[in-house]
Parts: structure tokens; sequence; C-alpha cells
């Protein structure tokens, strides 16, 4: 499958990420590898393969993963690739990870934004559905549970989990929480950096199935 058109803003910031491959280490290209290679299996095998990231709240890092992951799939035209996202327990997609989302180049609308949990749908083309977000339990519907693979993006929740029933792979892929700058001078630097991170490595992820 050709790789989708995505909005152009968006397309220039994944192009610089797609450039910084050489910032990732080499031991965490190989936590990357394996998750790769269950991809790529999966695909071979049943034509589909179904991704969740898991963090304590579903509030940042496992957003920012569940959307760049299936940016990168789309991209890469690896047709069959569904992403998700859930915590150990449910909060609020944070507004700060939508305002850096749309600082590279997403269009991000929201239902009832005063709302405790809203739902945000994010659109990085016209050429596919947007992906809808709100925070949720990482096995509450629409997530599925079974023949998936859990991608543990914190450390609190991976130990909270010491059983993610259903799943086919646990990967530990852990990011630092960028709730550490939040109402400060550096709060957008801070979360604009996780999201490059994020980026850049879920692109190379996808590259390797």
């Amino acid at each position: 499958m050709k790789g989708i058109s995505l909005y152009p803003e968006l397309s220039r910031f994944i192009d610089q990420r797609k450039t910084e491959f050489d910032q990732i280490p080499e031991s965490r290209k190989k936590e990357l590898e394996e998750v790769s290679a269950y991809v790529r299996r999966r695909l071979d095998v049943a034509g589909a393969a179904k991704l969740t990231f898991i963090c304590t709240h579903n509030s940042r890092r496992s957003h920012f993963s569940q959307i760049w992951a299936k940016v990168a799939a789309d991209a890469h035209g690896l047709d069959g690739v569904t992403t998700f996202s859930g915590g150990t327990e449910a909060t609020a997609m944070n507004a700060r990870v939508v305002d850096s989302l749309r600082r590279s180049g997403f269009v991000v609308d929201v239902d009832h934004a005063g709302a405790d949990n809203p739902t945000y749908r994010v659109r990085y083309s016209d050429e596919t559905d947007p992906l809808e977000c709100f925070s949720k339990v990482f096995d509450q519907a629409p997530n599925p549970t079974a023949d998936y693979a859990a991608v543990m993006t914190c450390s609190s929740a991976d130990e909270a989990c010491p059983i993610v029933r259903g799943c086919e792979l646990r990967a530990p892929i852990r990011y630092e929480d960028p709730k550490v700058a939040d109402d400060t001078a550096d709060e957008a630097g801070v979360y604009d950096q996780r999201s490059r991170q994020i980026c850049r490595e879920m692109l190379y992820m996808m590259s390797r199935v």
C-alpha cells in the first residue's frame, strides 16, 4: 500500500523526524524492533495488527504514542495497523497534548470541551478517518481484549499491571512524563520535545516492519 498524503505541515514535521533516527540509542531500537516484528508477523498471518499503548492515566504519553504510531503506519503504507490507548485508570486526554499536536500540524476538533473526559477527533489526512481519542481503561471498548500487543509507555503502569489479559506481546517502551513541566515557562517546549521523540521512535518502529 502506498503511504497516504498527510497535511503539508505535518508531512514536513515527519520528514524532519525521519532524519533523526541516529538519536535513538541502539538498546532502544531493539525494544522498538520487538514491536516491529510483532506487527510484521500479524500482518503476514492475519492482515491486521493491533497495538494498545498503556500508561497510568491515559492522558499524555499513551495518546501521543497511539496517534504517532498510527500516523507512522499509514505514512509507511502499512495497511491493517490499528492503534489504541488506555490506562490503569481513566482521566482525560490532557489539553497540553492537544496543543502540541496542533503545533505539529494535526487538525483537532473536540466534542463537549468542558466535559470531564471529552472526545477529540485528531485528523492528519483527508484520505482517512480521524482518530477518536478520549481517556479509558486499557481493556475498555473500543480497545481490543485479545490478539494485540500491549506497549507500556510508563513505569508505573507497567508495575501496576502485572498481567495485561489478552495481549500476545507485552513490550515496555517507557517515556518521561511531560507533566513535570506543567504550568512552567518550559511547558510547551517539553511537550513538543516528548512528541518529537515519540514520533521519531514510532516512525523508526514502523520503518522496520
